[in-house]
């Protein structure tokens, strides 16, 4: 497909997408966020909210860099001076140069010591290749080399599994012997494992695994009935583990839908979201996608106050808000459901890249990463996932428009 070819469907996919979108409901919202006291203004002023990372003896702002989609080394030097602290990276973001940018700029401007890092190894791909358990902690270990040359560092302050998606992997004796290693040898402060799938039993298996300092886990609005996630990172939070979010805004304003972003503005869209995440007080921080300098001012804009404005207790309060979304909470109980055994999880989180955050390189990446036969060539377009989908998402046609662009 030429590049030409390329944007334009991709502009087509996104002015379409509302077709995709599936039934849902939003029962409520979490306690005190549609009574909580109205504020005039969302954009506020002042110093960040900063809380404790569990028993780390960390303290960070609530906004953290989410580096991810970010590729100019300034961005991380404008977060800085914004007031940010914790910067995340992976060794898989853009093959390292993610990395690298993150370090390059921190040491250029001699905060090291003052920044927190996080980055993540040992991917689901790379554990699905694993013969022995020799295999992977020696896996772990140059992975871990060549990731402190990336970021300039003799020291990492959060190293997470990354991608986990299930918890057995939390318990894997070599992947605990692994981090183990690598903390004692002093090249990571704190272990942890990151996850956006079955993140309730995820985040249990990490508390109770007794041997980690950090969980990274999906936490937003759309998960407000999600009892058991919600539950779960209480307990890490009571067990001292510093418990960090991930996709807090949902995509943010990026709505594939335009009567939500008809009747509330992206200000409103991403600072309810924020706030609805970040006033439960049992998660430290949110590590918020930020790839330029609007993203910045913006997320840093409403960190200093968490009451709701109006507009957002509405925003919140609004039942056809997630009908509007069809999100994905990567539950992977539509996977028993597929004929073809699609990865439809990974194709639905193509999807949120595609359309809510209009990364479309992620995207790619995201895709890449599905073993062949699984991918969109697998689906049917039978509508037994959507039936099994615990937010009725319209599955099938959101894999239709991925196989638009991609396909």
């Amino acid at each position: 497909m030429s590049e030409q070819n390329s944007d334009f469907t991709r502009r087509k996919f996104i002015a379409t997408s509302v077709g995709c979108l599936a039934a849902a409901s939003l029962a409520g919202v979490a306690p005190g966020v549609a009574t909580a006291e109205d504020k005039k203004s969302t954009a506020t002023k002042g110093k960040m909210v900063e809380r404790k990372l569990g028993k780390t003896g960390l303290t960070l702002p609530i906004v953290s860099m989410g580096a991810g989609a970010a590729n100019d080394p300034g961005l991380v030097v404008a977060c800085y001076e914004a007031g940010m602290r914790h910067f995340d990276t992976a060794v898989s973001y853009a093959y390292g140069r993610n990395e690298q940018m993150v370090g390059q700029a921190l040491a250029k401007m001699g905060v090291r010591k003052q920044s927190v890092i996080a980055t993540k190894l040992h991917t689901t791909a790379q554990r699905a290749s694993i013969t022995s358990p020799a295999q992977s902690k020696k896996m772990m270990a140059s992975t871990m080399e060549a990731s402190l040359k990336r970021l300039k560092t003799d020291y990492v302050d959060i190293l997470y599994i990354h991608d986990v998606r299930d918890a057995a992997t939390c318990t894997d004796e070599a992947i605990m012997e692994g981090l183990a290693e690598i903390k004692k040898q002093g090249k990571a402060r704190f272990i942890g494992i990151s996850t956006h799938s079955d993140m309730a039993n995820v985040v249990n298996a990490t508390t109770d695994a007794g041997i980690y300092d950090v969980v990274l886990t999906s936490i937003n609005f759309t998960m407000v009935n999600d009892t058991a996630l919600l539950n779960a990172i209480k307990k890490a939070a009571d067990k001292g583990l510093g418990v960090i979010g991930m996709k807090t805004q949902a995509g943010g304003g990026n709505f594939p839908n335009p009567d939500t972003q008809r009747d509330y503005s992206g200000e409103v869209i991403n600072s309810a979201a924020f706030k609805w995440a970040m006033r439960n007080e049992n998660i430290c921080t949110a590590i918020t996608g930020i790839s330029n300098h609007d993203h910045m001012r913006f997320n840093t804009g409403y960190a200093a106050d968490l009451d709701m404005t109006a507009e957002e207790s509405k925003f919140l309060a609004d039942n056809s808000i997630i009908l509007s979304m069809g999100f994905c909470s990567q539950c992977r109980q539509c996977l028993a459901s597929c004929p073809k055994n699609s990865e439809i999880p990974d194709l639905m989180r193509t999807h949120m890249y595609a359309t809510q955050y209009a990364d479309f390189a992620k995207a790619k990446r995201t895709l890449k990463t599905i073993p062949n036969g699984l991918g969109l060539d697998a689906c049917a377009s039978c509508p037994s996932c959507t039936a099994s989908c615990a937010n009725s998402v319209d599955i099938p046609k959101k894999i239709e428009q991925l196989k638009e662009i991609y396909a």
